[in-house]
C-alpha cells in the first residue's frame, strides 16, 4: 500500500468510526436553550469522540495494512481474475 492509498484508507476508516461514535453518550438538554431542538445534546463530547475515533481508526488501519502487506487481501489478483466484459 502506497502512502496516498494508506492515507485514503485511514480517512475512510476514520470517517466511518467517527460517524458510529457520534450517537454514544449523548445527554439530552436539561435546561433547553431557546432556538435549539429538544434533541440537541447538552454536551456532545466531540473532542473525546474525535480522539477515540483517531485511536480506533489507527488500530483498524494497522490490521488492514497488515492484511494487504502479507497478501491475504490482494486487489491486483482480484482484478486479474475478473472477467472482461
Amino acid at each position: 500500500m502506497g502512502p496516498v492509498s494508506g492515507v485514503v484508507v485511514y480517512l475512510l476508516v476514520w470517517w466511518m468510526v467517527f460517524m458510529c461514535a457520534l450517537p454514544f453518550k449523548e445527554d439530552p438538554q436539561i435546561n433547553r436553550v431557546p432556538g435549539t431542538p429538544g434533541s440537541a445534546p447538552e454536551n456532545p463530547y466531540i473532542k473525546k469522540k474525535f480522539l477515540w475515533s483517531c485511536l480506533i481508526s489507527a488500530l483498524i488501519w494497522v490490521v488492514i495494512y497488515y492484511l494487504i502487506d502479507i497478501k491475504i487481501i490482494d486487489f491486483r489478483e482480484m482484478a486479474a481474475e475478473m472477467p472482461l466484459v
